[in-house]
């Protein structure tokens, strides 16, 4: 805290003495870091050639802006300068008359200025048309009344000259000049000047743009007059003008609703231009200003045309965005163009492919899921020929989008099921991976396509060269190879992937000859079963090292051995995929493969007597599943590999062991049907949560009894168009349903209201604060408590953290009991908290400079962050690749682990993955895993493990992100909101 209020005073500190400097907004910036002496600055103005002035014009201007002050060369500048008839100085000139200072201490102009002003006066009646235009140009710079007062005249006058550059910025500066404060008495007339010179044929463009803004901005009600008298032109004025027009539309019905009907056929003709630009804001505009779904239909059009017509990504993720908004507020309306919106995976761009998926996947019905997985089949079909760097990231995207498809709508999964299987050995592994879970799913939930499935992945299999493919696969074939037929091709198939018993060989110490490799086997396998069935004790059989190569009966060398040396390079080589697994250490998948032989073996036991098989012929599966079990165990045990067999996977192959020994005595249930029962209940689990989630989406805005009952056809036509009807009905619906911004908007936009100063302060200020991703807007309301006028009242700000300031909010003068509204922008680069403070500087009668003390604004991270979700096996990964984790101890007075696990998913505005299933029932610890993503695209992933113990609830949350301001500043809110649950008022 210490640390905090030393940094706060140094800011504080420097603020003062930088606004004791640069008390006036700064309109330019020149980069200039060389030193040039002021004489040799005069010597080259006084005697130098039009070039020379030119470049010593330019570094003193360098200078000016650099803060250093030479008053010195201002007459040398008027002497030999001003006379000057070179355009290039004259442009330098006007750019050094804008930075200098025109006031003196007290703001009065002076006297030297009036010589600048005869000068401005000269060049707006020049006759060569740019001089003109860069004078006016300067002008809108200008904010000292003294100076512009007697310019008045010459600036209208050039309203009249032949050359448009004039014209233009002859509006312009009106324009400027009667928006300062006091400009209207300078300008008493410039709208109705402004109107008549609109009204007069102006051909120019950019002209009549400037002209039309004036009054925009300063007379809207003839800007409305004007538009109105000429609704026949607007389609044919140029798109720079038509944007300024669809502006004031936007703000007209801001301000009054009730004019919507007036303005919704200016922007449906506008909708037929040719300009991108003026279609995107009539999308925009529509969307703001009507909820009718001929409006919505006309808006999503539009930006389904410009996802494809562009060729910028940028401008496509903006679209995407905007499409994303609209399927959010108008779901059933979106779902009608799916097919045009997919059509912006042809971008061989990633993140516009994602987006582009998420949106579609959203949106698909039982009346266009054909369509959809048909177009997702062509891209993945693309796919395997593309060769570029994101072509297995795209092709996963894919297959994961035809997943969740399938998921939904389980009519579609034979149409893909085929070829994605032929996925399963693609070297990416994530898709590898993914098309094996898809596979699962479907085998699991579509009985009819189990023997296909089945029999596909069995022709496939030796093609997977993924541990964690393989290990899903072969689950596939324990739990669906259900006649005695698929048992012999499924065991017939690990056979061949496993390869020839043994998995290596070892040579009997002390011996003056090598021994034949299928007795040593025998042997050794006799001597596994009495070690563990005790009938041998431990010692009877210790690891034999090999020393040599084996030699077979008939003189040629074994090829089945390994050692450690050379256990990598037979995984490289062409030797069967899980055979080159297991011998590079893979002891995981080998109890996964035990498992698998062992659920074969009881599952041929159980059916042979009722298939007709012979008891010998099931005996000798029985002991073949068997032998390769062993052959796993024994090459774990002998330290031949790269990495020692883990007790884990060495208990599971064991406990398969026994199970086959002694068959009789296992548990059938839990070994050939327990397995696929959980997996059951957690996909049934899964699609009522995406139920539930449907249903909140779909959810409709409910009414009451005794509303008003809408009749659609019995409403009066007369002079209207069908989105002016279908708007005028949204409109009422939304007023009887309470469906538009209720109370719980209201609500939150009065927490976001921030209280700076004191009420017995002189000046009382409150800030709403907004949070658009990449900027903060704060309104500021000032206002003067006292009986004085307090004139250059100024806001001044400054940030702590990833925050800055863009610019300095302009002086104002309050008059007593006066109130002000101030902007100021932020920008924001990362998600790091912030803090905003500063003071309200202002001079009043008494004292020239009074300062009160603002109240600092800490901006949230709950702006930034918002709930996403993600699959488990995506989470997994994650987790594992991020660097930075915040471990956060818990210390908290909630009681229940449950309760506190709804307070933390409330209070961090995260999404909660692990399903309501897991979380049910009470046994004093719960362990969960909550995620969100940020506007800037980072991943928030966070584990609470709490337990509950007399009442005291303990243990930590994890945080864990790629960048080191998230985890910190989410761990921040979580030790600050861990305590309890807010007391409701």
């Amino acid at each position: 805290q210490d640390q905090h209020n030393l940094e706060r005073g140094r800011v504080h500190v420097a603020m003062a003495t930088v606004n004791a400097v640069v008390e006036r907004g700064c309109t330019m910036l020149v980069h200039y870091d060389k030193s040039v002496s002021s004489t040799e600055i005069k010597d080259a103005l006084e005697s130098g050639s039009a070039h020379e002035k030119a470049e010593a014009m330019k570094k003193a201007i360098a200078i000016l802006l650099s803060g250093e002050q030479m008053p010195q060369i201002f007459i040398t500048i008027v002497r030999f300068v001003l006379p000057s008839e070179d355009k290039y100085v004259q442009k330098l000139l006007l750019l050094y008359m804008e930075i200098i200072e025109k006031t003196d201490a007290q703001g009065k102009l002076l006297p030297e200025m009036i010589l600048i002003c005869q000068n401005l006066r000269n060049n707006l009646q020049h006759p060569n048309e740019f001089l003109r235009g860069a004078t006016l140009r300067f002008l809108c710079r200008i904010q000292e009344p003294e100076i512009l007062e007697p310019l008045i005249p010459s600036i209208i006058a050039c309203l009249e000259h032949r050359h448009s550059f004039v014209r233009r910025n002859a509006v312009m500066c009106m324009d400027r000049i009667y928006q300062m404060p006091g400009g209207d008495m300078l300008l008493m007339d410039a709208p109705e000047t402004i109107e008549r010179f609109l009204q007069g044929g102006e051909s120019d463009l950019g002209t009549r743009r400037n002209a039309f803004l004036m009054l925009y901005n300063n007379a809207q009600d003839r800007a409305v007059n004007f538009l109105m008298s000429n609704l026949e032109q607007v389609a044919n004025w140029g798109d720079i003008l038509q944007n300024v027009v669809l502006d004031l539309i936007r703000k007209v019905c801001r301000n009054d609703p009730s004019q919507k009907g007036r303005y919704i056929k200016i922007i449906l003709t506008l909708l037929s231009t040719n300009n991108t630009s003026v279609i995107y804001e009539c999308a925009n505009t529509l969307v703001a200003l009507s909820s009718a779904p001929t409006a919505i239909k006309a808006a999503g059009n539009c930006y389904c045309q410009l996802l494809v017509s562009q060729s910028d990504n940028n401008v496509k993720l903006i679209v995407l965005d905007r499409i994303a908004e609209l399927k959010d507020a108008h779901r059933y309306v979106m779902q009608e163009m799916v097919m045009d919106i997919l059509r912006a995976v042809s971008t061989p761009n990633v993140d516009i492919r994602k987006k582009t998926l998420d949106i579609v996947l959203d949106l698909v019905t039982g009346r266009n899921i054909d369509e959809v997985v048909a177009a997702l089949k062509k891209e993945i079909q693309k796919s395997q020929t593309d060769t570029g760097e994101k072509a297995g990231e795209y092709r996963q995207m894919l297959v994961q989008a035809v997943h969740r498809c399938a998921v939904r709508f389980p009519g579609v999964a034979g149409a893909v099921v085929n070829l994605l299987m032929d996925f399963l050995g693609d070297a990416n592994t994530g898709t590898a991976f993914d098309v094996a879970m898809f596979v699962r799913e479907i085998a699991q939930t579509n009985p009819d396509l189990r023997d296909q499935i089945l029999r596909q992945m069995l022709d496939c299999f030796f093609s997977i060269r993924s541990s964690r493919v393989c290990g899903t696969c072969l689950w596939i074939v324990g739990e669906f190879s259900l006649t005695t037929a698929q048992i012999e091709e499924s065991l017939e198939t690990l056979k061949q992937s496993l390869g020839p018993t043994p998995f290596f060989t070892q040579k009997k110490k002390h011996s003056q000859w090598e021994a034949d490799p299928e007795e040593d086997d025998q042997a050794t396998q006799d001597q596994y079963g009495k070690r563990h069935f005790g009938e041998a004790s431990h010692d009877s059989m210790k690891e034999q090292k090999k020393k040599g190569p084996v030699v077979l009966a008939d003189g040629s060398y074994a090829t089945q051995t390994a050692s450690s040396a050379d256990v990598r390079a037979l995984a490289e080589a062409q030797v069967p995929n899980l055979r080159a697994l297991v011998l590079a250490g893979d002891f995981f998948l080998a109890s996964v493969v035990s498992t698998t032989l062992t659920k074969l073996a009881m599952r041929y036991i159980n059916i042979a007597a009722d298939a007709g098989v012979a008891p010998a012929d099931a005996n000798r599966l029985h002991a073949e599943c068997m032998l390769y079990i062993v052959c796993m165990i024994r090459i774990g045990e002998s330290g031949e590999t790269p990495t020692p067999m883990d007790s884990d996977s060495n208990d599971r192959m064991m406990v398969c062991i026994k199970t086959l020994a002694k068959p009789q005595e296992a548990d059938v249930d839990v070994w050939l049907s327990a397995c696929r029962s959980a997996y059951d209940g957690l996909i049934a689990d899964r699609a009522k949560q995406k139920e539930d989630e449907e249903a909140v989406k779909d959810q409709r805005p409910m009414s009451q009894a005794d509303d008003l009952i809408d009749f659609y056809h019995l409403k009066s036509r007369k002079g209207m168009s069908q989105v002016e009807i279908e708007d005028a009905v949204a409109t009422d619906l939304k007023r009887a349903t309470g469906f538009g911004a209720g109370k719980d908007e209201k609500k939150s936009a009065l927490e976001r209201v921030i209280q700076l100063t004191g009420f017995s302060d002189p000046v009382y200020a409150e800030a709403f604060v907004t949070v658009h991703q990449y900027d903060i807007v704060m309104d500021v309301t000032v206002v003067n408590r006292t009986n004085e006028v307090q004139q250059n009242l100024a806001l001044e700000l400054a940030t702590m953290g990833d925050l800055k300031l863009v610019e300095r909010p302009q002086n104002h003068t309050l008059g007593p009991g006066e109130t002000k509204h101030i902007r100021a922008n932020i920008k924001v680069s990362s998600t790091e908290t912030g803090v905003i403070f500063g003071n309200i500087v202002y001079e009043s009668t008494g004292s020239d400079r009074n300062v009160v003390v603002l109240n600092d604004v800490h901006i949230d991270i709950m702006d930034y962050i918002s709930p996403a979700w993600c699959e488990d096996n995506k989470f997994r990964s994650m987790w594992a690749e991020f660097e930075w984790e915040n471990k956060v101890a818990v210390n908290t007075t909630i009681k229940t682990v449950r309760e506190f696990l709804d307070h933390i998913v409330e209070s961090t505005n995260m999404r909660c993955l692990t399903p309501p299933s897991a979380l049910e029932g009470d046994c004093g610890y719960l362990a969960a895993n909550l995620y969100a993503k940020s506007v800037f695209g980072e991943d928030a992933l966070v584990n609470v493990s709490v337990e509950e113990q007399d009442g005291v609830v303990s243990g930590f949350i994890r945080i864990r992100s790629k960048t080191q301001g998230i985890a910190l500043s989410l761990g921040d809110k979580i030790t600050l909101k861990q305590r309890a649950k807010a007391v409701p008022k």
